[in-house]
């Protein structure tokens, strides 16, 4: 019995000790996977920052064309929500909070009587939304991880496309914020109409809003305003999507992290108890013999 346990117990530690490997393979990857996803914010935010400068001052040049591309409509019919998860799972809470904070607005925007449509960027997403009945109109995956420009615009395009039309009356991203490696947060953004400042900026005039609208445009502002918008939308959109894989890297290292730290207190666990089995059965083996000793001696004494 104590041998046919001890065999079960190995088998279990072997088990949980290529299972360590392969955790401990994916912390080290999603890890260096970090510092590039962070590379990429920072080479992207000067960009992302002077896109919206120019859109802060392109508006205040002709105020009444940014009145239809700027600020939040009065009243809301029709929403498109964008959600931006990931491709793979064993990362946490990254996907989980995503979706329930979109579950969440669906239902308040549903409360309020306006009707939702879904895009989902990430391949966790769109299984999710239909196994709850909530139709998705648009499925992105394969670059949740690693995005590019080129599929920022794919995006962009699927999404400004109802909005122009006049479909919808407002387009609004749910994705999580990437602030460090420490600090992340889910938060739901308005992308179209595009809001006059959406965000913290490095750019003080554009944050403070002391543009005062004296540059001269060529062609008109309006036109250009039309031009931009587009633009700024898929840099928008870029930066969520860069964000979103160093949070997604992000929370798969931590994932990985503490199931390695498991594995190593599940195997510890494991032979302690086959150290324990294997003692068993060597006192059980020691007090046979002991015992058959000292019948043979009582027997020989006899």
């Amino acid at each position: 019995m104590a041998g046919g346990q001890e065999r079960v117990l190995r088998r279990r530690i072997k088990s949980v000790q290529a299972t360590r490997k392969i955790t401990k393979a994916m912390e080290l990857i999603a890890a260096s996977q970090i510092m590039r996803a962070q590379g990429r914010i920072a080479a992207n935010r000067p960009y992302r920052d002077g896109m919206r400068r120019i859109i802060i001052e392109t508006a205040k040049g002709d105020p009444t064309a940014a009145g239809k591309m700027l600020g939040t409509p009065e009243k809301v019919e029709s929403v498109l929500l964008v959600v931006i998860v990931g491709d793979r799972g064993l990362s946490g809470a990254y996907n989980s909070s995503v979706l329930r904070a979109t579950e969440r607005k669906i239902v308040e925007l549903t409360a309020a009587g306006a009707a939702v449509r879904l895009i989902v960027v990430g391949k966790k997403g769109g299984p999710y939304f239909r196994f709850r009945g909530q139709d998705v109109e648009s499925s992105f995956q394969g670059f949740a991880d690693k995005p590019t420009f080129e599929d920022a615009r794919q995006v962009a395009f699927q999404s400004a496309a109802p909005f122009l039309a006049g479909e919808v009356d407002q387009v609004l991203l749910v994705s999580t914020r990437f602030f460090s490696a420490g600090s992340q947060s889910v938060e739901t953004s308005q992308l179209l109409p595009l809001a006059e400042v959406t965000d913290e900026t490095d750019d003080e005039e554009a944050t403070s809003g002391t543009l005062e609208g004296y540059t001269e445009f060529e062609p008109d502002a309006s036109d250009l305003l039309v031009a931009l918008a587009p633009r700024a939308l898929e840099s928008e959109i870029f930066t969520a999507l860069l964000e979103g894989a160093a949070a997604f890297h992000t929370s798969q290292q931590r994932a990985m992290a503490a199931a390695t730290d498991n594995a190593d207190d599940l195997s510890q666990t494991l032979s302690r108890i086959m150290n324990r089995a294997r003692q068993d059965a060597i006192t059980t083996e020691i007090m046979e013999i002991v015992g058959g000793a000292e019948a043979l001696r009582e027997e020989k004494g006899a």
